[in-house]
């Protein structure tokens, strides 16, 4: 019994130091940690299930973005036309750029990488169509685009 706890330790500390090393290779170490150490399947994961992790963090900030895009049109209706962009490309994050990477990255990383790119610019082409200072989206948005480098310094990885 003791020495299976000693194995589960060691083990846990060696998933750990991968977490450490690779997010070491990212431009946001510190980030890059929050984001993976918030999430268990971390502790037993390679670096492709890293990869899928903050592939899975960019769905749910986009995911979470559309919600305050919705929210907004409510509370701003002035603000439609840049709302209504923000709408299309956030659901181009969530239902093909995330699709991509997922199947990508277990087969050809390249396309992971294009995907988590093209996810970054469209957050970026949101945050660009308000007049500047009226966005209610710019912390989501550079939220976005940071975890999409970090997530795409993990996927070029595998290349």
């Amino acid at each position: 019994m003791v020495k299976m706890m000693m194995m589960a330790m060691v083990v846990g500390v060696a998933m750990g130091n991968i977490v450490d090393k690779t997010c070491k290779q990212t431009p946001d170490y510190t980030l890059c940690l929050s984001l993976l150490r918030s999430d268990p399947r971390s502790s037993s994961a390679d670096t492709v299930g890293l990869a899928l992790i903050l592939v899975d963090k960019i769905k749910a900030l986009g995911t979470e973005t559309l919600g305050q895009i919705n929210d907004a049109y409510k509370t701003k209706p002035m603000l439609k036309k840049p709302l209504d962009e923000c709408s299309l490309r956030y659901k181009t994050i969530v239902d093909v750029d995330v699709h991509t990477a997922i199947i990508a990255v277990k087969g050809n990383p390249k396309f992971a990488e294009g995907a988590v790119v093209d996810a970054g610019v469209e957050a970026s082409i949101c945050e660009g169509g308000f007049t500047k200072g009226q966005s209610t989206l710019t912390s989501l948005t550079q939220r976005m685009e940071k975890i999409c480098d970090v997530t795409r310094a993990i996927i070029r990885m595998l290349l």
